[in-house]
C-alpha cells in the first residue's frame, strides 16, 4: 500500500474506534465457533439445519436481526427469512414495510408525497441462496453474510444497517439438507463428492424450482412470492447462482440483449447501474475474473426465474453465476478471457481456486450491493415508485408496445434510410406502428361462462400470488356491444406491475437473433414464449378501450372457484359432467376412490337441457354418488346435470387405471413435475425405476406406463440416455435401493413392447419418450428433413415456444379438449406419416395445420411444420402407445394439454 494513504487509513480507523459505543459489545458467535469451521473452509459444507440454529443463535446475541418463519417447505421444514437492519430500524420495521409497498403500488400518492415516502423510507434489498442447492456456494455465503452483518462493527457495515433493511432468504432448505448431509456423510474429507445425489434437492422439481415463479406451484416458491409481492416490496433483489463462465470467477449483469420488450426502461437502465457498481467493486479490491453482457448466456427477455419475474414488478433483479466448490478446483487458462475489454475488465490468471476465495467474492458483490442501495436510498425508493406510475399511465391511456414483427411488417417495402428518405416518408412509417388496432389493451377480461372457468381460476390465483391487481364483476356488464355475466373477471393494464399482467396475457415476439447473415441463431437463456393464459387455455377479451363496470378488487391470495350447478338431481339415475372442465378428473377420481361408479359417453347424447359431447362423464347414482357430487361442485366449481340416459346411450365403465410413472435415481425433473401434476389431480400412481422395468411381467402390475423426457433411450442413433449398465452401490442408503441404473435397449424396452403386445398402453411424452417409436419400429418419418438431411438451424430453430396445433377431437386421447389447442414446443419432433401407416395402427391426433402456427415465441423457419404430426395414437398387439411430441406437462403450466395425459390414462382401461 503506497505511504502516502497510511494517515488517512489510519484516521479512519481513529474515528471508527470513536464512533463505539464505550460499553462493552455482546459476544456475536463465529462460524467457527458455531460450526467447529469456517464457512468457505474446504471439504466443510453446512446444513440447513446448521444454519437455521446459528441463525436463531445470532437472533439471541444480537439486536440487528429477527427471524420470520415465511411458510413450510415441500419437505415440512420451516422457511426462514432473517431481516437484517439497525436496531432503530426494528422498532418501526412495519412503517418501512408500509413505505415500501407504498410506493411499489404507486396507488393514490403525488410525486410530492412519494418524495416525502422516499426521504423517510429504508432501501429494502433481498439476498438470497441456496436455490439450486448443488450450487453450494450460495448457501454458505448467504450464512457469512448474516454474521458480518449482525458482527462487524465499520462505519460501513453500519452506515447499510442505518440506511437499508436486508432480507436475507434461504431459498431451498430442503436441498440444503440433502447435500450437505449427502457430501459430508464421507468421513474421508479428501473423497467427499456431491455427484450420485439419490433425488432431486427440490421434492418435485429440482432445478426447475427456478422456473416457477410466474406459475407459483410450489411451496417454496409461494413463501418467497408472498414476501415479494405482498409484504416487502423490495427495491433491489440478488440471486445467488453458479457457476461462472470457464476462465472467469463470476459472471454478473448488465444482462445481453435482448430485454423483454415490456420492461421499463429505468429496470433496464437500473440493472445496468447496479451491475457496473459490482464490477467496480471487485475491480477496486483486485478481485479478478468478472464478466457480463456477451460473457455469458444471460438475457433480459425471459420470466420465470426469481429474479425474471422480479423485474416485471420493477425490482433491480441480478443473478450472479459463480465458480466454487468445497473440494478446490481450478480455473483453467482460456486465452480469449485474458484480454481485457468492455465486458471482463480485470482478467483472471488460471490458478487453483479454494472455497473460501468464492465466499469472499460473494460478500464483496453483496457489499456492493448494499453500498448502492445505502447510497441510493432516496433515489431506488422513489424510482420504484416512478416506474410504477408511469406503467399506471400506460394502462390510463393509449400506448404501443413496439416488436421486431411488426418493425419487419412496416419496413418490408419502405425506402431505404438516407438521404432518399423524406420526413414524410419517415412519419408515414411511424403511423403506420401506431395504427389504432395496433394498440395495447387497456384491460384483459375473462368471461365467467367459458367452458372451463375453473382452470381460469387458476390463472388467475397466479397472477394473484404474483401481486397482480384483479377485479371480479358482482353483476354482469357490457363492454362494447360484448355482455359479460357476473363474476366475471377483469385485469386492468393501469397497475404499476403492468409488465407482468402484460407478460402472462400477451404473445411473446422474441427477435430473430444471429451474429452474422448465414450464422446458426444465438439461443436465449431459456425458452422464448410462455404466455401463460395460452398454455393454461384461458378464453379472454382484450378491449382497447377503458372499462369500467360493477366490479370488486379481489383481496384473496388464492380465489376458489364459483360453485358448480347440480341440477336435475331429485330423480336423477345418473350425473352428466362436462369433459371441457378439467376438474372434473378429480371429481371423477374422488368417485372412484371412494367406490362409486364412472361410465362415459361413446356417441354424443341430448338431454332436455343440454347435448353432451362423446367423452362426457356419466356417473350413475349409488350410495357415494350424490355426496361426491354435491361436494365437487362446491369445492372444484364442477356442474352436473342429473339425467335419465336414453336406453341408446352409450356407456361404457370406467375404473381407475394402474398407473406407472418412470421416474429414476437421482431424480428426473419432467418425472417431477409429472408426478405433481398427478397429485394435483388426485390420481393414484407408482414410481417405477429401471430395475422394476428391466424385471418384466409389468401386466400383473399397471394398466399404463407413463414416461417423459429422459426416459426411453435412442436406437440406433436417434438420441436418448441408454448407458452401460453399473453396479448398485455397496454404500447406497437403503431407501433408494432398487432404484439404481437406467432404462435401456437392451433390457428395459423389449419389456415395454412385451407389455403392449399384451394389452399394456404407454404414454410417451416429449422429444426422448418418443423414441420409442423408433424401438416399435412404427412406419413414421421424420418431417423437418429437407433432401433426406436433417433441417439445420440456419433454416429451422424453434426454442421453447407456444404454438397453435389442430386437434381431433373424434379421438378418446383428445376429449374436452380445443379444436385449436397451443402446445409448448420445445425441440419436439414432428412427423409425417410413413407407408401404410394407417393400416398398421397410426391413428393421428394432432398436427400442425398452418404455415404460421406460432402463437408465442420464435419459429426461425415456422412453415417447415406444416402438416406435421405431433401426437398420434399406435397400436401395438392388444395395447396402444400413445405418443406426444409437444412438451403437454410443460412445468406445470399447459393446462390446455393435461387431458392429453389424462384422457391417455383413462382409456388405458378401456375396451
Amino acid at each position: 500500500m503506497p505511504t502516502f494513504r497510511r494517515p488517512a487509513l489510519l484516521l479512519s480507523a481513529a474515528l471508527s474506534l470513536v464512533a463505539q459505543p464505550l460499553h462493552a459489545q455482546p459476544h456475536i458467535t463465529s462460524p467457527k465457533e458455531q460450526f467447529g469451521a469456517e464457512l468457505g473452509d474446504d471439504y466443510f459444507l453446512a446444513n440447513y439445519q446448521q444454519i437455521s440454529d446459528y441463525w436463531r443463535k445470532l437472533a439471541r446475541e444480537s439486536d440487528r436481526i429477527v427471524l420470520r418463519e415465511i411458510g413450510k417447505t415441500a419437505e415440512g421444514r420451516p422457511h426462514l427469512m432473517a431481516i437484517v437492519t439497525a436496531p432503530q430500524n426494528h422498532a418501526r420495521l412495519a412503517r418501512y414495510q408500509e413505505i415500501s409497498r407504498h410506493l411499489a403500488r404507486a396507488e393514490d400518492l403525488s410525486d410530492e408525497q412519494a418524495r416525502a415516502l422516499a426521504r423517510e423510507g429504508k432501501a429494502v434489498v433481498w439476498i438470497d441462496g441456496g436455490l439450486h442447492a448443488t450450487e453450494v456456494l450460495g448457501a454458505q455465503q448467504l450464512a457469512e453474510m448474516v454474521y458480518q452483518l449482525v458482527s462487524r462493527r465499520d462505519e460501513e457495515t453500519r452506515r447499510f444497517l442505518d440506511e437499508v433493511i436486508v432480507l436475507l432468504v434461504h431459498a431451498n432448505p430442503d436441498g440444503n439438507d440433502l447435500v450437505a448431509d449427502w457430501y459430508m456423510r464421507n468421513p474421508v474429507p479428501t473423497q467427499r463428492s456431491l455427484s450420485g445425489l439419490p433425488r432431486l434437492y427440490q421434492k418435485y422439481i429440482g432445478h426447475d424450482n427456478n422456473r416457477d415463479f410466474f406459475a407459483s406451484t410450489q411451496a417454496e416458491t409461494e413463501n418467497i412470492n408472498r414476501v415479494l409481492y405482498h409484504e416487502w416490496f423490495p427495491q433491489i433483489l440478488y440471486n445467488h447462482h453458479q457457476s461462472g463462465p470457464a476462465g472467469t470467477v463470476v459472471y454478473s449483469p448488465p444482462l445481453r440483449d435482448p430485454y423483454n420488450f415490456n420492461l421499463h426502461p429505468m429496470l433496464i437502465l437500473g440493472l445496468q447501474s447496479v451491475g457496473a457498481a459490482m464490477h467496480t467493486r471487485l475491480a477496486l479490491e483486485g478481485k479478478g475474473g468478472a464478466t457480463m453482457r456477451s460473457g455469458g448466456p444471460y438475457d433480459g427477455w425471459w420470466n420465470g426465474g426469481i429474479r425474471n419475474t422480479a423485474t416485471f414488478h420493477n425490482t433491480i433483479a441480478l443473478l450472479t453465476e459463480m465458480i466454487g466448490s468445497p473440494t478446490p478446483s481450478r480455473i483453467p487458462f482460456i486465452a480469449q478471457r485474458q484480454i481485457p475489454g468492455g465486458d471482463l475488465a480485470l482478467p483472471v490468471a488460471p490458478q487453483e481456486w479454494h472455497f473460501r476465495q468464492s465466499i469472499e467474492y460473494s460478500i464483496t458483490l453483496d457489499r456492493a450491493v448494499l453500498d448502492y442501495a445505502s447510497r441510493m436510498r432516496e433515489n431506488l425508493l422513489y424510482n420504484i415508485y416512478a416506474m410504477g406510475k408511469a406503467s399506471i399511465e400506460r394502462g390510463s391511456r393509449d400506448t404501443w408496445t413496439a416488436n421486431p414483427r411488426r418493425i419487419a411488417a412496416v419496413m418490408a417495402n419502405a425506402p431505404a434510410a438516407g438521404a432518399g428518405r423524406t420526413a414524410a416518408a419517415d412519419s408515414a412509417l411511424w403511423a403506420a406502428l401506431h395504427t389504432p388496432e395496433l394498440r395495447d389493451p387497456r384491460a384483459f377480461i375473462i368471461p365467467s361462462d367459458q367452458p372451463d372457468f375453473p382452470t381460469a381460476i387458476k390463472f388467475v390465483n397466479a397472477l394473484l400470488e404474483t401481486g397482480i391487481t384483479v377485479k371480479q364483476a358482482t353483476q354482469p356488464f357490457s363492454v362494447g356491444a360484448k355482455r359479460y355475466p357476473a363474476n366475471s373477471l377483469v385485469v386492468t393494464t393501469a397497475q404499476a406491475f403492468r409488465p407482468h399482467v402484460m407478460d402472462m396475457f400477451e404473445p411473446q415476439v422474441h427477435p430473430d437473433v444471429f451474429p452474422y447473415p448465414g450464422a446458426p441463431p444465438t439461443p436465449p437463456y431459456d425458452i422464448a414464449g410462455w404466455t401463460l393464459a395460452y398454455q393454461m387455455g384461458v378464453q379472454f377479451d382484450r378491449p382497447l378501450e377503458a372499462v369500467s363496470g360493477p366490479f370488486e378488487t379481489l383481496a384473496v391470495w388464492n380465489l376458489a372457484p364459483p360453485p358448480g350447478r347440480v341440477s336435475g338431481a331429485a330423480d336423477a339415475s345418473g350425473f352428466l359432467a362436462d369433459r371441457r372442465v378439467l376438474n372434473s378428473v378429480i371429481a371423477v377420481n374422488r368417485l372412484l376412490l371412494a367406490g362409486g361408479e364412472v361410465m362415459v359417453l361413446r356417441a354424443p347424447l341430448s338431454t332436455h337441457a343440454t347435448s353432451w359431447a362423446t367423452g362426457s362423464f356419466y356417473l350413475p347414482v349409488n350410495a357415494v354418488t350424490r355426496a361426491q357430487v354435491a361436494r365437487a361442485a362446491q369445492t372444484l366449481g364442477v356442474s352436473f346435470e342429473g339425467t335419465r340416459p336414453a336406453r341408446t346411450a352409450k356407456l361404457q365403465r370406467l375404473r381407475m387405471p394402474r398407473i406407472g410413472l418412470w421416474d429414476q435415481y437421482g431424480g428426473s425433473i419432467d418425472a417431477g413435475w409429472a408426478r405433481w401434476i398427478l397429485e394435483q389431480f388426485e390420481f393414484p400412481f407408482q414410481r417405477v425405476f429401471a430395475p422394476q422395468l428391466d424385471a418384466g411381467k409389468l401386466n400383473a402390475k399397471y394398466d399404463v406406463l407413463v414416461f417423459v423426457a429422459g426416459g426411453i433411450p435412442g436406437v440406433g442413433g436417434s438420441g436418448g440416455g441408454a448407458t452401460a449398465a453399473t453396479p448398485e452401490p455397496s454404500n447406497l442408503p437403503e431407501e433408494y435401493r432398487g432404484q439404481f441404473g437406467r432404462t435401456s435397449v437392451e433390457k428395459t424396452l423389449p419389456r415395454l413392447r412385451e407389455f403392449l403386445e399384451q394389452g399394456g398402453s404407454v404414454i410417451a411424452i416429449g422429444s426422448s419418450a418418443t423414441n420409442l417409436a423408433a424401438f416399435l419400429g412404427l412406419p413414421l418419418e421424420n418431417q423437418l428433413v429437407e433432401n433426406g438431411t436433417p433441417l439445420p438451424r440456419t433454416k429451422l430453430y424453434i426454442p421453447g415456444s407456444v404454438l397453435s396445433a389442430r386437434i381431433d377431437l373424434t379421438q378418446p386421447a383428445a376429449f374436452g379438449m380445443s379444436e385449436h389447442t397451443d402446445v409448448f414446443f420445445d425441440d419436439s419432433p414432428v412427423w409425417k406419416l410413413g407407408a401404410n401407416a394407417r393400416a398398421a395402427g397410426i391413428t393421428p391426433i394432432a398436427w400442425y395445420d398452418s404455415k404460421q402456427p406460432l402463437r408465442s415465441g420464435w419459429a426461425w423457419g415456422q412453415h417447415y411444420l406444416e402438416n406435421g404430426l405431433v401426437a398420434l395414437e399406435a397400436r401395438v398387439g392388444k395395447g396402444k402407445a400413445l405418443l406426444f411430441a409437444p412438451e403437454i406437462l410443460q412445468r406445470a403450466q399447459p393446462h390446455g394439454t393435461f387431458k392429453l395425459l389424462f384422457n391417455g390414462i383413462y382409456e388405458s382401461v378401456m375396451p
